[in-house]
Protein backbone atom coordinates (compact mmCIF):
# COMPACT_ATOMS: atom_id res chain seq x y z
CA UNK A 1 0.00 0.00 0.00
CA UNK A 2 1.38 3.44 -0.84
CA UNK A 3 1.41 6.43 1.46
CA UNK A 4 -0.12 9.81 0.80
CA UNK A 5 2.16 12.49 -0.70
CA UNK A 6 3.83 14.67 1.93
CA UNK A 7 2.51 17.95 0.51
CA UNK A 8 -1.08 16.70 0.53
CA UNK A 9 -0.79 15.23 4.05
CA UNK A 10 0.73 18.46 5.38
CA UNK A 11 -1.93 20.60 3.70
CA UNK A 12 -4.71 18.54 5.24
CA UNK A 13 -3.08 18.61 8.70
CA UNK A 14 -2.66 22.42 8.60
CA UNK A 15 -6.18 22.98 7.31
CA UNK A 16 -7.75 20.68 9.91
CA UNK A 17 -6.02 22.41 12.82
CA UNK A 18 -6.75 25.89 11.52
CA UNK A 19 -10.40 24.90 11.14
CA UNK A 20 -10.36 23.76 14.79
CA UNK A 21 -9.06 27.17 15.87
CA UNK A 22 -5.44 26.12 16.41
CA UNK A 23 -2.78 28.16 14.65
CA UNK A 24 -0.85 25.82 12.35
CA UNK A 25 1.61 26.71 9.56
CA UNK A 26 4.17 25.04 7.35
CA UNK A 27 7.49 26.29 8.75
CA UNK A 28 9.60 24.43 6.22
CA UNK A 29 8.63 22.87 2.92
CA UNK A 30 10.36 19.67 1.96
CA UNK A 31 10.08 17.20 -0.87
CA UNK A 32 6.45 17.25 -2.03
CA UNK A 33 6.28 13.52 -2.68
CA UNK A 34 8.25 11.74 0.02
CA UNK A 35 9.66 14.28 2.50
CA UNK A 36 9.64 13.29 6.16
CA UNK A 37 7.24 15.31 8.35
CA UNK A 38 8.19 16.77 11.74
CA UNK A 39 5.54 18.44 13.90
CA UNK A 40 6.63 21.13 16.35
CA UNK A 41 3.97 21.85 18.99
CA UNK A 42 4.13 25.07 21.01
CA UNK A 43 2.02 24.51 24.12
CA UNK A 44 1.76 28.28 24.73
CA UNK A 45 3.20 27.91 28.22
CA UNK A 46 6.89 28.20 27.34
CA UNK A 47 7.30 24.54 26.40
CA UNK A 48 7.52 22.81 23.03
CA UNK A 49 7.06 19.18 21.96
CA UNK A 50 8.41 17.54 18.82
CA UNK A 51 6.92 14.63 16.90
CA UNK A 52 9.01 12.81 14.29
CA UNK A 53 8.28 9.86 12.00
CA UNK A 54 8.32 6.57 13.89
CA UNK A 55 10.74 3.85 12.77
CA UNK A 56 9.15 1.24 10.52
CA UNK A 57 9.92 -1.54 13.02
CA UNK A 58 7.78 0.13 15.69
CA UNK A 59 4.61 -0.08 13.61
CA UNK A 60 2.16 -2.79 14.55
CA UNK A 61 0.49 -3.12 11.14
CA UNK A 62 1.29 -2.51 7.49
CA UNK A 63 -0.93 0.57 7.23
CA UNK A 64 0.08 3.36 4.87
CA UNK A 65 -0.81 6.03 7.47
CA UNK A 66 1.92 8.23 8.89
CA UNK A 67 2.89 7.19 12.40
CA UNK A 68 4.89 9.43 14.72
CA UNK A 69 6.97 9.18 17.87
CA UNK A 70 7.34 11.90 20.47
CA UNK A 71 10.99 12.98 20.56
CA UNK A 72 10.63 15.90 22.97
CA UNK A 73 7.82 16.38 25.48
CA UNK A 74 7.33 19.91 26.80
CA UNK A 75 10.99 20.85 26.41
CA UNK A 76 12.62 24.19 25.75
CA UNK A 77 12.17 25.75 22.33
CA UNK A 78 15.95 25.96 21.88
CA UNK A 79 16.35 22.18 22.29
CA UNK A 80 13.66 21.51 19.69
CA UNK A 81 15.07 24.07 17.23
CA UNK A 82 18.55 22.54 17.58
CA UNK A 83 17.19 19.07 16.88
CA UNK A 84 15.30 20.27 13.81
CA UNK A 85 18.39 22.11 12.52
CA UNK A 86 20.49 18.92 12.85
CA UNK A 87 17.84 16.91 11.02
CA UNK A 88 17.62 19.48 8.20
CA UNK A 89 21.40 19.28 7.77
CA UNK A 90 21.03 15.52 7.39
CA UNK A 91 17.81 15.53 5.31
CA UNK A 92 17.10 18.78 3.41
CA UNK A 93 13.81 17.33 2.09
CA UNK A 94 12.27 17.52 5.58
CA UNK A 95 8.90 19.21 6.24
CA UNK A 96 8.31 21.07 9.53
CA UNK A 97 4.80 21.92 10.67
CA UNK A 98 4.40 24.37 13.57
CA UNK A 99 1.28 24.07 15.70
CA UNK A 100 0.11 26.21 18.63
CA UNK A 101 -1.86 23.93 20.93
CA UNK A 102 -2.72 24.26 24.60
CA UNK A 103 -3.37 20.55 25.12
CA UNK A 104 -1.50 17.39 24.17
CA UNK A 105 -3.84 15.90 21.54
CA UNK A 106 -2.15 16.65 18.24
CA UNK A 107 -4.52 14.35 16.35
CA UNK A 108 -1.88 11.96 14.97
CA UNK A 109 -0.99 8.31 15.52
CA UNK A 110 1.83 8.12 18.07
CA UNK A 111 3.68 4.92 18.97
CA UNK A 112 4.57 4.29 22.60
Amino acid sequence: MSTLRSDIWCGVFVRRHNDLGNMCVVSRRGDPIAGQVFIEVDHLDGTVSLYTPAPMVSRTDDSAALVFQQRFHRSSAADVRDRIAREVDFDPDLWVLSLDLRGDDVGIDVVK
